[in-house]
């Protein structure tokens, strides 16, 4: 029977603190601005850089200077490095860039508050000084108002999708607020944003695109005749002898409606890029970020690097409905990964700005050194996990997939918290090991590429994707037809074509195995002792993860001081599921499955001892463990239960 213990995380602090390690990157922007280098991002100094970061969403970007420091030293102590400002324009969060409140309206989104951004400004001067850097997201959710001179704006979508990538009137405005937005003087930092290496990525538009994820078969005035207008003069220009009225604007199986929609990007992209530019902007441009045809990724090679979005979705969700679909990353033969690999160009660098495994799959623990993990494999820069917050209020309500009072804000009922980590053990709990993945380099890149044509303007080659994107690196190569055989036919069981990472979705298992980290997660407990190199882990209970990582500069085998992290199924008290519906969300304290595991590491470090770190960051006590032929033994789950374990040397 599973036992449970409370395991509540707290706003103002993290149990361990590994911000030591990283000590020597302070203040982010040390080594000058971010660049790319062939398929890497590297800074002026020639330093290689990696971030394991998170999103704040909406209001949670605009902390009081209390605040700002007790979240920017949380960050910095488990490991984050980035911070992406994820929907600052949101009309329905407040506050936001152009309202500091509800009540007083607002009747153009023209300038913006100045309450909001003085709080702004000293959030970014606080998460500088903690090594933290940030990622402008340009364009996500401004809601168009007649104040702006926008016709029918109050018929418009958030961030007018899809009429945001072709309107003139639009790119106007968005070309106005980059301009106001860069050039804006950081009175904390005494820097323009545009003049501040804290910043080391943008993207011009968030998840809008003309190609087939955002629909326009019912167009509203006068944006459908603009189109319209716009596509006969690229018939005319073209010399096509027809016009739009010969077309079903809205066909994508069409190829000269799809290769118009393909040059309205590109000319769209290369405005707002030149437009960064020349208000400074020195660090490098994304278009948008996600992968929803061949046709949107080809267009991405306009700008400098790819911004991925990847979501291992298990849920539906409703105002009134709370449906679990409950998967594990070691039963679904469909990586969540593979759609980020697929909108990758050959030679491109890629960041994932959004990814996650949502709150209430009970196997989301899995999913973050999965992550981590094979992100490294391929050689990205890192990610981004969605969402840390939506509001500054977070301590309000301590407990999982519930942030807010409402079953819904801005009409989306997910917002009031299934994407909320930063109390999750499951997932923020787990970050420690990730942050040092990423950030120190744990796990290599692939030794070789898979680069994979398209099928088509319209359909990526997923099967062989998703066969082999935990073996080697993939990317898409659209100039060159690919004729290499992939080594998996299938993906039931794959090893990394360097040996560190192995997945099996027969037996439901993974593990990492690398020198400073390593790893089994699944169901551990239905399985045989997973025997890394120097580690052996023996899983008693079901399903877990098991994570271990020096937190010195040797390696685990020598190591006087390793940080061990076991977690399982992670829930509130009293919830309660019937058929996959949520039928109770429970209460305070959040509660984390304690994991029994039998652990042996080979080392040569004599005098070891086990001790629990308590949620609030105190020694619990010690395991019972044993020194045998070179190999110290020890089992957790029975006494001094935790999810947090410090190997030292006393």
């Amino acid at each position: 029977m599973s036992k449970y213990i409370p395991y509540p995380f707290y706003y103002d602090d993290v149990p361990i603190d590994i911000s030591f390690i990283f000590k020597g990157e302070k203040p982010a922007g040390k080594h000058g601005f971010l660049k790319t280098k062939g398929d890497k991002f590297v800074f002026e100094d020639g330093t290689e850089a990696r971030f394991w970061g998170t999103n704040l969403n909406g209001g949670a970007n605009f902390p009081e200077h209390s605040y700002a420091d007790i979240l920017a030293s949380r960050l910095a102590k488990i490991g984050i490095n980035l911070v992406r400002f994820h929907q600052l324009d949101a009309q329905w969060n407040t506050p936001n860039i152009f309202s500091f409140a509800k009540g007083k309206r607002v009747a153009n989104t023209l300038s913006f508050d100045a309450e909001s951004m003085d709080r702004l400004d000293y959030l970014i001067s606080a998460l500088k000084s903690r090594g933290i850097y940030c990622y402008m997201d340009m364009f996500t959710y401004r809601k168009f108002k007649s104040g702006d001179g926008v016709e029918n704006a109050h018929l418009l979508e958030d961030a007018a999708k899809p009429y945001g990538n072709f309107s003139r009137k639009l790119i106007d405005l968005q070309k106005d607020l980059c301009h106001k937005l860069w050039e804006h003087k950081n009175p904390y930092t005494q820097l323009r944003y545009c003049d501040d290496p804290v910043f080391v990525m943008a993207e011009i538009t968030n998840e809008s695109d003309l190609l087939g994820g955002n629909p326009t078969d019912d167009m509203i005035e006068p944006y459908k005749t603009e189109f319209k207008e716009l596509f006969d003069a690229w018939l005319k220009s073209n010399s096509m002898g027809r016009t739009a009225a010969d077309f079903d604007i809205n066909d994508l199986g069409n190829d000269t409606v799809l290769d118009f929609r393909i040059y309205l990007t590109e000319k769209y992209y290369k405005e707002m890029y030149d437009c960064m530019r020349a208000s400074g902007v020195k660090i490098p441009i994304a278009g948008t970020n996600w992968n929803v045809s061949p046709a949107l990724a080809k267009t991405q090679e306009t700008t400098d690097y790819i911004d991925g979005h990847s979501y291992h979705y298990t849920w539906k969700w409703s105002e009134f409905e709370h449906r679990c679909i409950t998967e594990s990353v070691t039963q679904r033969k469909e990586s969540f990964l593979a759609s980020a690999a697929l909108a990758i160009p050959v030679g491109m660098p890629c960041y994932i700005s959004e990814w996650d495994m949502p709150w209430p799959n009970e196997y989301r623990a899995e999913s973050v050194l999965y992550a981590a993990s094979v992100g490294m494999l391929q050689g990205w820069s890192g990610f981004a996990i969605h969402t840390y917050a939506y509001t500054n209020g977070i301590g309000r309500m301590n407990i999982l997939g519930k942030e807010l009072s409402s079953a819904k804000v801005g009409n989306i009922p997910y917002r009031e918290g299934v994407f909320s980590t930063w109390n999750d053990p499951a997932k923020f709990g787990l970050f420690y090991h990730a942050a040092l993945i990423t950030r120190r380099g744990d796990v290599s890149m692939a030794n070789t590429t898979l680069a994979l044509s398209p099928k088509s303007k319209r359909d990526f080659d997923w099967d062989k994707a998703y066969a082999n994107i935990e073996h080697c690196r993939v990317v898409s190569d659209f100039k060159n037809q690919n004729t290499d055989i992939p080594k998996y036919a299938d993906n039931k069981e794959v090893l990394s074509d360097t040996g560190e990472l192995y997945i099996n979705r027969e037996k439901n298992i993974g593990f990492v195995n690398t020198s400073m980290t390593k790893c089994a997660y699944g169901f551990i407990g239905r399985n045989d002792t997973v025997e890394l190199d120097g580690v052996k882990i023996k899983g008693i209970t079901d399903f877990g993860v098991v994570a271990l990582s020096s937190l010195t500069d040797d390696e685990i085998t020598k190591s006087d001081n390793i940080l061990m992290t076991t977690v399982g199924r992670v829930q509130n008290t009293g919830c309660k599921f019937e058929n996959g519906l949520m039928t109770d969300i429970g209460s305070a304290p959040v509660i984390a499955e304690v994991v029994e595991a039998q652990i042996e590491i080979k080392t040569a470090v004599e005098g070891l001892s086990v001790w629990a770190i308590s949620a609030e960051g105190l020694y619990i006590g010690t395991l019972p463990s044993s020194y045998e032929n070179g190999w110290f033994k020890f089992k957790t789950g029975d006494v001094s239960q935790s999810i947090y374990y410090l190997i030292v040397k006393d």
